[in-house]
């Protein structure tokens, strides 16, 4: 019997599925309807979305600034995933 490949699980969650439960957490709370309970719990996962997404922008960021400062040549360079100098220290 022959086995599936099975593919590694990404190790990071994917920036648009982050960002659209981010875009249902903030209708939900707008609303306003949300025991207070809930509410807290929800934020609290907000925050944690917006950092996922503001990480995966500055990695997206570095690697455009990487492909940039190459001239566009016929090698990619690598980068340190997660590390972003943003200027904002």
């Amino acid at each position: 019997m022959a086995r599936k490949p099975q593919s590694d699980p990404p190790s990071t969650p994917d920036f648009e599925a982050s960002l659209g439960e981010l875009e249902a957490l903030v209708e939900r709370l707008e609303r306003g309807d949300l025991p207070l309970e809930e509410a807290l719990k929800d934020f609290e996962r907000g925050v944690q979305l917006t950092r996922q997404c503001q990480g995966s922008l500055s990695d997206a960021q570095q690697k455009v600034e990487i492909l940039l400062k190459d001239g566009g040549g016929s090698r990619p360079q690598p980068f340190a995933e997660g590390v972003a100098d943003d200027g904002d220290d």
